[in-house]
């Protein structure tokens, strides 16, 4: 629906906006924090367990920049969405020749599809590392453990996809759930550590780096912005959309700008609480780890074997649990990611069950031919350094352009500020890439 022509100021339309009541807010919670499981996935644990590990405190400040970033593009993401009651893949269909449109949506599916498979072996990871020393006391292989907590994964997540049957709001809540439980595990797991606060002040203000840890830096930052969660979350704010049809065009440009004031709260709220999250895992890591030499890095699985006797097995269970759900929800968001790119670039219909069944065929191939799930985790982050322009170019050519936003258009410092996060997030992406071909990292 297009905006009116002529409409009041906005600094006018907000003082006659209804004050924010606990109820109304509560309403509208939900969007971003579906969209900060994306912050929270397997790939940033491992990341980020190998950069406090192997850098203590010093690169916590490259997390405060990333989630300032990730704020603007996720507000971005839902204001597109709002504004004009459409995704972004829709919009890219409506504005872009077919060439371009089919160029972004080849671009957004090869993104899509490594990110929820790495996800989906991040679930059974997860699995493996809370059942797995029980089932290899009976003979079990590591890939036959594998295989059945993919299959035990895949149950998980067509079960939290069908709460959506229920009601979308049934499935927001149950994936806030898992946000919940992931930052209560690391509420825990900060009790088994004793963190130099002062050093965490400072470096988390105070930007340090060298030669040594540049790469990790590139690599926290590269892994932070995922582009399926920009595509995703333009939909996410639509059923909220769609019950606010208004009988008159101001009413409907006020019900939308009451909207975006309300989801720019859930935005700072969604991104803040997966920012502490990261943040806890560079500083348990960091703590626990302290003065101990990776030479190649740490990974999942060789934190997760360290926790227990530096902290204690409730520490390594515990662990477990919150790259379990991590697993779980951030799989369940790739799948609703990938079927709004899928309908939105394309306009057809497609059953997210279906979707789910088919990205989990080359997940159960990689785990039975004994490839390192590990390693596929950072192979998708390398695929999406490729396909992040193509989501994030998009977005601030349509938040900018009147004819699409009408007075939603983005501000002269919000587009320059925009630009400048695009320009920054592919440069360190591409340096991300050099260093990953290059045999430097």
């Amino acid at each position: 629906m297009s905006l009116p022509t002529a409409q009041p100021e906005v600094g006018a339309t907000r003082q006659k906006l209804p004050r924010m009541r606990s109820s109304q807010l509560w309403y509208y919670f939900g969007p971003a924090f579906v969209a900060s499981i994306a912050y929270i996935d397997p790939g940033n644990f491992a990341t980020n367990f190998d950069g406090g590990a192997r850098f203590g405190y010093r690169l916590l400040w490259v997390l405060l920049w990333s989630n300032a970033m990730a704020i603007l593009i996720q507000y971005l993401a839902a204001k597109l969405g709002i504004a004009t009651a459409r995704t972004l893949p829709q919009n890219c269909r409506d504005q872009f020749s077919r060439p371009v449109t089919i160029g972004l949506w080849v671009a957004a599916e090869i993104s899509a599809l490594a990110t929820d498979m790495a996800e989906f072996l991040g679930a059974a990871l997860g699995f493996y590392l809370l059942v797995g020393g029980w089932l290899t006391g009976y003979g079990w292989s590591k890939t036959e453990i594998l295989l059945a907590a993919a299959v035990a994964s895949a149950i998980c997540v067509f079960a939290i996809l069908a709460m959506e049957l229920w009601g979308f709001r049934k499935l927001e809540l149950a994936i806030m759930s898992f946000v919940c439980i992931i930052g209560l595990c690391y509420a825990i797991e900060m009790f088994f550590i004793h963190p130099d606060w002062h050093a965490i002040a400072v470096h988390t203000l105070i930007p340090t780096i060298d030669s040594k840890s540049i790469y990790i830096a590139v690599g926290m930052l590269g892994a932070t912005v995922m582009p399926h969660v920009i595509y995703l979350h333009s939909a996410l704010v639509q059923p909220r959309v769609q019950s606010e049809i208004a009988e008159t065009p101001y009413r409907q440009y006020r019900a939308r700008l009451r909207h975006l004031r309300f989801e720019t709260i859930d935005v700072f709220a969604a991104m803040n609480a997966a920012w502490l999250v990261n943040s806890a895992m560079v500083i348990v890591a960091a703590a626990a780890f302290a003065g101990r030499q990776w030479q190649n890095g740490m990974s999942i699985e060789e934190a997760h074997h360290t926790l227990g006797p530096l902290l204690g097995s409730v520490s390594a269970t515990v662990f477990a649990i919150a790259l379990l759900c991590s697993g779980l929800s951030s799989s369940t968001v790739g799948t609703m990611a990938g079927q709004v790119i899928l309908e939105g670039f394309l306009e057809v219909k497609f059953s997210i069950f279906l979707r789910r069944l088919l990205t989990l065929i080359p997940a159960i191939l990689v785990i039975a031919s004994g490839l390192d799930p590990l390693k596929i985790l950072i192979l998708s982050q390398v695929v999406l350094s490729f396909t992040l322009p193509f989501a994030l170019v998009p977005l601030l050519l349509l938040t900018g352009s009147q004819k699409v936003m009408g007075k939603f258009t983005n501000s002269k410092p919000i587009q320059i500020l925009g630009w400048l996060a695009v320009a920054i997030i592919i440069a360190l992406n591409l340096f991300l890439l050099w260093q990953t071909f290059s045999g430097q990292g």
